[in-house]
């Protein structure tokens, strides 16, 4: 789960970590009073989407005269923001953050992580701040340094000491970092958070360390214990299909393809969509039901494919292990009773009650081409659609 930048901030102050002082606006009416509550004589207006490169989408204003805020902020609602990360639909803006504005010396990069290949957390430290880390792990990786921790209780100073050594701080700021690394790791631990990243870290002409942006990712399967992340939730930022997902507990992603997936099992999945562009498609979707999926779960899953409008075949491909294949066929059956089905359907059953499954699927009225293996069920829906 994603959260604000200004989100991000008021977490990072509630664990010591220095921020800038701004306000969050929701709506054109607030406006006014949230502007007059600053005193600086110069501000940063931030929109507040779930993407990076706002920047260099006109999301991000510089403002030098208090009169002229009030009109840069009501300019920015409503605009649609196109970024790298977006996709070419765009997000609309509908909360905006106005912090008071910074003296920059320098701009540093600071991360932590749970780094899955070593069951360790790493921390990302780079003297490129304010750019790309990918762009500088790409074409300048001996600028960024990784340092990664045993999970304890709390980080040794030397541990520290290695993350913060590119910055080369001096003792003032050095006792400011340490307070900061503490933070990040604290929150990644107590929070459940699965990245924190502070791009850019400055520091500002009173020789002070400051967090001038943040991005926090939560572990979504962590989520039930931490009802205050919860709450910083916004629908707004989400696909509509992927919010009705989690309503039943699917775990689904829309892609941008035309092959709709249903699959029991991850890594079944990863192979389905593998094997669809290996035939020269694009999958549509990444829809894991699970291991022991109910009828009526299925139904739902099999509905949710064909909301996109984007989908022109669908591919079901079950191994029956503890999800019955005949569970699956009659999930299936009640979903096609209520959407007149007119994309081409290509279904592989294996394992538990297969054989019970495949005759309930070639009794219905359904069109379905059934596939002896995923091999021939990629290659049979790739033809059916062209």
């Amino acid at each position: 789960m994603n959260i604000h930048e200004h989100q991000a901030k008021e977490i990072l102050k509630d664990f010591g970590a220095p921020v800038s002082t701004g306000v969050v606006i929701y709506s054109k009416d607030e406006i006014l009073e949230k502007i007059n509550s600053l005193n600086s004589k110069e501000f940063v207006v931030k929109a507040q989407i779930h993407a990076g490169g706002r920047g260099k989408a006109g999301g991000v204003k510089l403002v030098k005269d208090k009169n002229e805020l009030e009109s840069v902020v009501e300019k920015m609602f409503g605009k649609v923001l196109i970024t790298h990360q977006t996709g070419p639909e765009g997000k609309e803006v509908k909360r905006i953050y106005i912090e008071e504005a910074s003296n920059i010396s320098k701009e540093l990069y600071l991360s932590c992580l749970v780094d899955r290949e070593s069951s360790n957390i790493a921390f990302i430290s780079s003297t490129e701040g304010g750019m790309d880390i990918e762009k500088v792990a790409l074409e300048t990786p001996n600028k960024i340094i990784t340092t990664k921790i045993d999970l304890k209780n709390e980080i040794l100073d030397d541990e520290i000491d290695k993350i913060i050594s590119p910055f080369k701080l001096n003792e003032k700021q050095k006792a400011e970092g340490k307070k900061l690394v503490n933070a990040l790791y604290n929150i990644l631990i107590q929070k459940d958070a699965s990245l924190i990243e502070i791009n850019p870290l400055i520091i500002n002409k009173k020789d002070n360390l400051l967090c001038l942006d943040a991005k926090m990712n939560f572990d979504d399967n962590a989520i039930f214990r931490r009802p205050e992340i919860l709450k910083l939730r916004d629908l707004n930022e989400e696909e509509p299909a992927e919010i009705e997902a989690s309503k039943h507990d699917l775990a689904y992603i829309k892609l941008g393809g035309a092959i709709g997936c249903m699959v029991n099992g991850a890594g079944l999945a990863m192979a389905t969509m593998d094997i669809i562009k290996l035939y020269g498609e694009e999958p549509a979707n990444f829809l894991d039901v699970g291991g022991g999926a109910s009828k009526e779960k299925v139904s739902a899953a099999f509905k949710l494919i064909l909301t996109d409008k984007n989908v022109k075949g669908i591919l079901i491909n079950i191994f029956g292990g503890i999800m019955r294949c005949d569970i699956l066929a009659q999930g299936v059956l009640e979903a096609a009773k209520e959407i007149n089905l007119s994309v081409p359907l290509v279904v592989r059953l294996a394992g538990t009650n297969f054989k019970e499954g495949k005759e309930i699927l070639d009794k219905s009225n359904l069109k379905i081409l059934s596939a002896s293996d995923l091999n021939d069920a990629a290659k049979k829906i790739v033809e059916a659609i062209k």
